[in-house]
């Protein structure tokens, strides 16, 4: 198996796995060879751009 982020092989590795929860069952988003690499996936997907909470003082 490779790391979705950079290709390598994850039997190198001591690889960090991802699930996300789709119709309440849980499913396969990648591995990674290391938190360095799930992080720059994260970055270059844009997976957190609009997932913050937002507060305002009009709220």
């Amino acid at each position: 198996m490779e790391c979705t982020y950079c290709g390598s092989d994850l039997a190198n590795y001591d690889p960090v796995f991802v699930e996300a929860t789709e119709d309440d069952e849980r499913v396969p988003v990648g591995g990674f060879c290391n938190y360095a690499c799930l992080s720059a996936y994260i970055d270059e997907e844009a997976l957190t751009d609009g997932d913050a909470c937002e507060w305002s003082p009009e709220e």
